[in-house]
Formats: structure tokens, sequence, C-alpha cells
């Protein structure tokens, strides 16, 4: 396996869930008083920094490509005609353009339209959007021909997007649950993580309906061979880390935050933040080994599994 592949295609999986997350969860869960809070602020500080930071991972991203398909031994023996190939000849090097913008659009939007949060928040969103689904042309979808194409590479981009919101949001109430919040960010925290029900139902529902075509479009309807090494024991790996997350969400849903909600009553939130924060720091890094997954699934054949 490829592992310098693999970091670079996992950082970029892990920088851009966090930048179409985040603003993401902003619109839907703050009010407009509350982006333009310092919360709101914080938000779109960490939004521009990922962003910048996702252009020098799509940068190293193409460098890669470029290594591997020359099959150079080095990077310093590639020359400029190659990116200039990839960029304006393979579907990979399109998508990488149109990544570069979106990214570039959230820097400028996070410096230059402060006063609009709002504006803000949207398109820092649909921007992140943008660039999160341009990761779809380099998995297994855009190996695909036809029709076939269309529906693998749809399904892909749903599938980061759902991934993305959640990912975001557990980011979001890490921030939110700090030990030592005010109880103005308590009852923040409170409000948005039992408003999350429904649309953390939306997300894991599109996560399942996508995962199960993009299994069907890849390996077909058999079961896999589950090795350490293989592609279905990854795939195991990847499924069982889900579950995992399933079971923290619904411990978080069911019985951490009805229990942040009877503490903001009482005034005593301090053990309640501290236990919802350890479960979220729970389900953040199996989400992350889930991306770690994922950015070595895109470069497995599933055949011989």
């Amino acid at each position: 396996m490829d592992w310098a592949t693999v970091a670079v295609r996992f950082a970029l999986y892990f920088d851009l869930t966090a930048l179409f997350g985040l603003p993401l969860f902003g619109l839907y869960a703050l009010r407009r008083d509350e982006m333009a809070s310092r919360t709101g602020a914080r938000f779109v500080t960490i939004s521009m920094a990922v962003a910048a930071l996702g252009v020098v991972l799509s940068l190293a991203n193409i460098a890669v490509m470029a290594k591997g398909m020359t099959g150079a031994s080095s990077y310093a023996e590639l020359q400029g005609h190659v990116f200039e190939m990839i960029v304006t000849g393979t579907a990979f090097g399109a998508a990488w353009v149109v990544r570069l913008v979106a990214l570039l659009l959230c820097v400028a939007v996070a410096l230059f339209v402060r006063r609009r949060p709002g504006l803000q928040f949207g398109v820092l969103a649909v921007a992140g959007g943008v660039a999160l689904s341009t990761l779809a042309w380099g998995g297994h979808g855009a190996m695909d021909d036809g029709v076939r194409r269309y529906i693998h590479l749809t399904s892909d981009i749903a599938h980061l997007m759902a991934a993305g919101a959640w990912v975001g949001a557990l980011l979001a109430f890490v921030l939110l649950a700090q030990p030592s919040a005010t109880p103005g960010k308590v009852a923040l925290l409170n409000r948005t993580s039992n408003g999350f029900a429904q649309v953390g139902t939306i997300f894991v529902g599109t996560l399942v309906i996508t995962g199960v075509v993009n299994y069907l479009l890849i390996v077909g309807p058999v079961l896999p061979k589950l090795s350490l090494s293989s592609y279905g024991g990854l795939l195991a790996f990847k499924l069982a880390l889900f579950g995992t997350m399933l079971a923290l969400a619904a411990a978080n849903r069911f019985y951490l935050s009805p229990r942040l909600e009877h503490a903001v009553r009482t005034g005593d939130h301090a053990i309640a933040v501290r236990t919802l924060r350890r479960s979220l720091m729970f389900e953040t890094s199996a989400a992350t080994l889930i991306l770690a997954i994922v950015a070595s699934l895109g470069i497995l054949s599933p055949a011989g599994m």
C-alpha cells in the first residue's frame, strides 16, 4: 500500500469534512445573533484555517498523483508538463481545480465577509461542500463508465456530504462542550445537542443508503472475504466503528443530553458537560479512524476480497 497517498487522502478527508460540516452546523443550529457571537467567529476562524490547510493538502495530493501516474522514483523527477496533463486532461484534474477555487473562496469569505454572518456561514458551507464533493473523483466511482459512473459519483457525493455533516457536528459539539463553559454556552450546547436528533437521523439514513449502493456498485451482491489487510477486512472494521458511533450517538441522545438538560435547570452542569464531552471525544475518534480506513479503501482493489 502507498502510505504517502493514504496519508494525504486521510488528511484531505478530515480537513474537508470539517470545512463543510462546521459552517453547516452553524447554519442550522445557531441563531443569527449566535453566528455573530464569539462562538460563531471561532467557527469561522477554524473554517478559514482548514480551508488554507486544504490548499496545501491539495497541492500534495496532485504531487502524489503525478508521482504514481509517472512511476517516478522521487518527486524531484516530476516535470511541469505532467501536472499540466493531469489538470487539463483528466477528470481528477478538473475536480482538483474546482476544489482549489472553492477553498480559496472559503478563505476570502472568512476574511472579508464578517459583517453578514448568515451569508458568511452559507457561502462557507456551500463552497466547503463543493470542495468535499471533489474527493469523489479520486475514488472508485470515477473508474466507472456511462450511466453507472453518474450513479456511483452521485452516491459517493451524497455519502461524503452526510459524513461531513456528521463530523462537522461532532467537532462543533466538542468545541461547545468545554469544562469551563459559561452557563450561556452550556445552554447553547444543551439546545443544539437536543435539536440535532432529527438532522442527525437524516445524516445516518443517507450514510446507510449510499453505503449500500456503493458496496453493490464496487463489490456486487457477494459477501467479502475477511483479512486484516484486505478490502473486505477494512470494510468490516469500518462498519464496526460505524456501529460504535451509532451506539455513542444513541447514548448522547437518550441519556447524556437529557442529563445535561436537567443539569442546566439545576445550575450544576460541570459533571454533565464533562461526561458528554468524553463521549463526544470517543465518537470523534471513531469517526477519525473511519476516515483513515476510507482513505485506504479508495486505493485498494475489491477484487479477490
